[in-house]
């Protein structure tokens, strides 16, 4: 099935995907007046189910990016899991999927203003197995388009018009030969990826920026530093220098659309030895056996849809 002969969630009903359309004096299409997510759902064969990985925080978040931008969802958690349920169910999908939830601007007006804005919500879904090539090593860039800093466009909230900022860098890094971007922040600091959360490990310790570095509050990343205190593996959150990640042993991406890719060159310098590390490659194999419901002790971050 071609991803737009599936069924959607658009002006609160279930319709074919070809049908979910907007008025192009949407307030969203013009001012990027739009906030969004991205969940997973994975298909575990054996037990013929799809699972879907931590709505409730994806739409906790969702739904903190909705009050950052002076917005209102008329659904609830449970409502919009129960509306990601209806959609595996009326696609009859047997396969890993994404879900691209999001609440926008929708009157048909003029003004970059938030306030007394009428706003709408919906839901697509894509048949999605790897949105990086998780297989091998990644070549990547620092790029040279800062991230936004949180009193420009906040960073914290998944807001579509930030997103031109993320295709500035990652257009550039690719048109160059590489695979993906590093953002530094406004004090020169690594921020993140394009659209992922980046990790490094020096002597097998963990390091991620802090939030104050520019950086989304990512699902998959606060997933791995709770796998990672669960393991008693040593994490620190802190400010992380440029030259860091050239002398790291390990770096690696997290993202729902990511998971967990590891890094094996930055800027032309090889990371460790060039292999996928073992705190890497651990993480990246527990990560797995999570979301599709392999590992017991993480039950409670899934959502099964039968």
């Amino acid at each position: 099935m071609s991803n737009l002969d599936s069924i959607a969630f658009h002006e609160g009903e279930f319709k074919p995907l070809r049908e979910c359309t907007v008025n192009i004096m949407t307030h969203a299409l013009q001012y990027g007046t739009m906030v969004f997510g991205g969940i997973r759902g994975y298909y575990n064969n054996d037990k013929n189910n799809v699972i879907l990985f931590r709505p409730k925080d994806h739409f906790k978040r969702l739904l903190n990016s909705a009050k950052i931008m002076q917005m209102k969802c008329k659904y609830s958690i449970e409502e919009m899991i129960e509306i990601l349920k209806e959609l595996v169910k009326r696609n009859q999908y047997k396969s890993n999927i994404y879900f691209r939830p999001f609440i926008y601007k929708s009157a048909l007006r003029l003004s970059p203003s938030l306030h007394d804005v009428e706003d709408s919500f919906s839901i697509y879904t894509l048949l999605l197995d790897d949105y990086l090539d998780t297989t091998r090593g990644l070549r990547v860039a620092v790029s040279t388009w800062r991230r936004i800093d949180d009193n420009i466009i906040p960073t914290r909230a998944k807001v579509s018009g930030g997103y031109a900022n993320s295709a500035l860098a990652k257009s550039e890094v690719i048109q160059n030969g590489f695979d993906e971007a590093i953002f530094l922040d406004q004090k020169g600091n690594v921020s993140e990826g394009s659209a992922e959360n980046i990790f490094i490990v020096r002597d097998g310790v963990i390091y991620t920026p802090p939030n104050h570095s520019s950086i989304l509050e990512g699902i998959t990343r606060k997933s791995i530093i709770e796998i990672a205190k669960r393991e008693n593996i040593p994490l620190e959150i802190r400010e992380i220098a440029r030259s860091e990640l050239y002398i790291a042993d390990e770096v690696f991406f997290t993202g729902t659309g990511a998971q967990v890719a590891w890094i094996t060159e930055i800027d032309r310098r090889v990371i460790g030895n060039g292999t996928i590390g073992p705190i890497t490659k651990f993480l990246k194999e527990k990560y797995q056996k999570i979301v599709y419901g392999e590992d017991k002790e993480y039950e409670d971050w899934l959502v099964y849809v039968y």
